[in-house]
């Protein structure tokens, strides 16, 4: 797995961060058959970084969560799309109608550039991670899996994130071996409340 790099560093989006969530609501809208939405404008638009777009219903259950962690197009552009997949393509959320739009929180992490881990071994891994701060990609051999920061809000501590982070990535809990690659990257979160109240 190549990632290649952004073309600005995600500072220079994060101040337009509610102005995204608010556009990944209205693009779930217009999948879902609503008003087509409208897209911001300006220069930023077009600074590639990575998104994921993350839904959830009352009491925190997963409707879906799509993302991208190579910047390969456009943060408008991203975002629209992880929106849509989101709420049309995950397999662990339910069909949705219009109506469960305002129903639905809405989270959006702008993420930053991937940063390569360095390591031999597990323990070493665990070592340099920040409970709280990273979001996480492992890979070994075809298989590979990422889980953003907020995973930590439910997980004890860094060997139980590690835990879930190969069975996201269909590894066996013994996973280490010789093409074991990790990367981690932080996140900011702009959350957009369920308009509608929970239903």
């Amino acid at each position: 797995m190549n990632f290649t790099e952004p073309t600005v560093t995600p500072g220079g989006v994060l101040a337009h961060g509610p102005a995204l969530v608010a556009l990944a609501r209205a693009a779930i809208r217009e999948a879902l058959g609503g008003p087509r939405c409208v897209r911001p404008v300006g220069a930023w638009t077009a600074a590639r970084v990575g998104t994921f777009v993350t839904l959830h219903w009352h009491g925190r259950a997963l409707q879906g969560c799509i993302g991208s962690l190579e910047p390969v197009r456009g943060v408008v552009d991203d975002v629209v799309r992880n929106a849509t997949l989101a709420a049309t393509r995950d397999p662990r959320g339910r069909a949705l109608v219009l109506a469960d739009v305002d129903h639905l929180e809405v989270e959006l992490s702008i993420l930053s550039p991937l940063e390569r881990v360095p390591g031999t071994s597990e323990a070493e891994i665990l070592a340099q991670l920040r409970p709280g701060v990273d979001g996480v990609v492992l890979e070994v051999g075809d298989r590979s899996g990422t889980l953003l920061p907020a995973v930590w809000d439910d997980v004890p501590d860094a060997a139980a994130f590690w835990r879930a982070l190969e069975r996201k990535a269909g590894l066996a809990t013994t996973a280490w071996s010789p093409t074991t690659k990790v990367w981690r990257y932080t996140a900011a979160r702009f959350v957009d409340p369920a308009p509608g109240g929970w239903a």
